[in-house]
């Protein structure tokens, strides 16, 4: 068996929100770097994938779209919205209970525990020749328990559905 251990230095873990809302012209579509995490991957007679992130390490990289560019500050206040009012610092791990060839590498089915709430996640995981791999999967708050942000008293508010990506490329394998 070949065994993968990713992290930041090996590619990205991202979240991507949009918003809506009678003020959704205020805020600002987000690109989110999680920046402490690590993803598994082992291949062979057991293959299986896990990912493990820390809710505390999400960073703001881009906003497009609102009123005025992101600052400083305002990076600052979200990464803190969102450990206050989104994620409260809790686990975010995914562990996959199935794994079969699909496509252009795998189809990975599992379960995401995010926000105390475990639930069913499934995606395509793309391996290519040069050894990167690329996956992303839409998350829908409300399915965890999540309640999407809402500000301006309730006229902005961020869209349901956030979509998790990775991309990255494979380290040395690890034989176990």
């Amino acid at each position: 068996m070949l065994t993968y251990r990713l992290g930041p230095d090996d590619g990205t873990l991202s979240v991507r929100t949009q918003r809506t809302g009678a003020a959704a012209m205020a805020g600002h579509n987000l690109l989110i770097h999680v920046t402490a995490w690590e993803a598994t991957i082992a291949l062979g007679d057991d293959t299986s994938v896990a990912v493990d992130a820390d809710a505390s390490s999400l960073r703001v990289q881009e906003g497009s779209g609102g009123m005025q560019a992101l600052q400083d500050e305002d990076r600052e206040n979200i990464r803190q919205t969102i450990d206050d009012e989104v994620l409260h610092g809790q686990t975010i791990a995914f562990r996959s209970s199935e794994v079969r060839p699909g496509g252009a590498g795998l189809r990975v089915d599992g379960e995401l525990t995010l926000n105390g709430e475990t639930r069913p996640l499934g995606f395509d995981l793309a391996l290519t020749a040069d050894g990167r791999l690329e996956a992303s999967a839409v998350v829908k708050q409300s399915d965890w328990g999540m309640k999407p942000y809402t500000g301006l008293f309730g006229a902005l508010k961020v869209v349901d559905e956030v979509e998790v990506a990775i991309e990255a490329t494979l380290p040395a394998p690890q034989s176990l």
